[in-house]
């Protein structure tokens, strides 16, 4: 007879949605055990959002370095770039804060396994997944979360082969810095990686099939984006299709249609940057019922799907693919599992998204397109940080802060953000929409002088016709 380990909640991936999910349910008073295959932390702190913005502070600084003679600082000799040593600390940040959601489990005594899991059957009222890894187990709750996360898209025939043409993963460790780089695709992971390699001397051509890049964005902050990209030397083609690659030992010849013509474009390697799809693979979905389209879950507003006593939350329910929102998701799922008279389903338009390339981008909320075609009545404001003290006086006077709003009710409907730090900045207008904050109250708070965030509140204002310093 095989021996179950019991728990009343099993959590199947140990990533920002796993591991959170699984720390509110010990809270809770749950038995808890995660089942994650590789690293505690899942794609985003091992991968992804963390390691990426060591990679880009490195950028970051390195470009600072080359404007401080602006500053009256002078260096003699040239800026040497050590990869390896900056490689190092982006993989050893990582580490860490892997090895703190360890200490994290540890602390709210949830069990860890090391893994795959798969959820073979249920008894009358427990679900049962095996675990395959180093020690074969058989774990058992009447609960089980889905938080599998999600990986890079590929397209067939030009799959990654970790040489030529490479994903995310393989972009954030280069043993070398290549002397041309072809992004295809231009959403929040592509233009990140375009903007790293750009600030590291690298010759960067950007392939979108969309008409513009960063589609998700407002179209203004976007266009904006595009300019300050080009202006840095950032080849940019839009409405263009990436039709076929051919490999040899020195380089990789794209085949691009843009504007209905075929062009080669040449690159020492290739990031494919084109999307995510869920990991929903080999787990028993399909087996016991649950409802999948296109390639994630499906869920409700509580994260619970079609059959009871499976949830999931994260990347492998869908969009926005944001660590965050699955870290809410988690927290919202399981209070719900436990009534919690709290929990309530999340507003997805109250999700801010950040983009980390320079200059910054952050949005929230309708872009203002979206809110015309829902029919809105709107005021729009704008703040160019050209005209904010602080921006000047840091030298980073590059960006634009837009908000927009209902033109009866005063109601923030979103806020785009494009400028140095506004990825810092957002959470303001994500507190202020969460608070259902109209005009009035964003007009009467009082900024601290001198901040960047002042044009938050001058961006208020210009929608109402009552800015002061632009």
């Amino acid at each position: 007879m095989t021996d179950f380990k019991k728990f009343d909640l099993i959590v199947v991936g140990g990533g920002p949605g796993g591991y959170v999910g699984a720390i509110r349910a010990s809270q809770l008073g749950q038995r808890v055990a995660v089942i994650e295959k590789e690293n505690l932390g899942g794609v985003c702190l091992n991968w992804g959002c963390i390691p990426t913005k060591a990679l880009l502070r490195a950028a970051e600084l390195k470009n600072n370095v080359s404007h401080l003679s602006e500053f009256g600082i002078e260096i003699k000799g040239e800026v040497d770039i050590n990869l390896e040593k900056i490689v190092s600390r982006s993989r050893q940040v990582a580490k860490r804060l892997s090895a703190g959601v360890s200490h994290l489990m540890k602390k709210n005594k949830v069990n860890v396994f090391n893994g795959v899991a798969k959820i073979e059957k249920k008894t009358s009222s427990d679900w049962q997944i095996a675990v395959k890894g180093k020690n074969d187990l058989f774990l058992e709750a009447p609960n089980i979360l889905l938080a599998t996360g999600a990986r890079a898209k590929q397209i067939s025939g030009m799959e990654a082969d970790n040489e030529r043409i490479l994903t995310y993963r393989e972009a954030m460790v280069p043993k070398s810095m290549p002397k041309s780089l072809l992004v295809v695709g231009s959403g929040a992971i592509g233009i990140e990686f375009a903007s790293f390699y750009n600030d590291m001397g690298v010759d960067v051509t950007i392939v979108e099939a969309m008409d513009r890049i960063l589609n998700s964005e407002d179209k203004e902050i976007s266009d904006i984006a595009r300019k300050s990209f080009e202006n840095r030397g950032i080849k940019i083609h839009t409405s263009a299709k990436l039709e076929g690659i051919s490999k040899s030992e020195k380089e990789v010849i794209s085949t691009i249609t843009i504007a209905g013509k075929k062009q080669k474009i040449s690159s020492d390697i290739i990031i494919m940057a084109i999307g995510i799809i869920g990991n929903i693979e080999n787990l028993g979905l399909e087996e016991i019922g649950v409802k999948t389209e296109k390639g994630h879950i499906v869920t409700n507003g509580f994260g619970a799907t079609n059959i009871k006593g499976i949830f999931a939350i994260g990347d492998v329910t869908g969009p926005p693919w944001l660590a965050h929102k699955a870290s809410h998701e988690a927290i919202i799922c399981v209070e719900a599992m436990n009534k919690q008279i709290s929990a309530h389903p999340l507003a997805k338009n109250t999700v801010p998204g950040c983009t980390y390339c320079r200059p910054q981008i952050a949005s929230i909320g309708l872009t203002e397109e979206n809110a015309m075609a829902e029919g809105h009545q709107i005021k729009v404001g704008r703040f160019p940080l050209l005209a904010n003290g602080k921006a000047i006086a840091m030298g980073e006077e590059e960006g634009l802060i837009k908000t927009i709003f209902c033109s009866t009710t005063g109601a923030l409907l979103g806020a785009h953000l494009i400028g140095a730090e506004v990825t810092e900045m957002i959470q303001g207008y994500a507190i202020a929409m969460a608070l259902e904050t109209t005009e009035a109250e964003l007009m009467h708070t009082v900024f601290p002088h001198p901040t960047i965030s002042e044009a938050m509140q001058e961006s208020v204002l210009d929608a109402f016709d009552k800015a002061i310093h632009f």
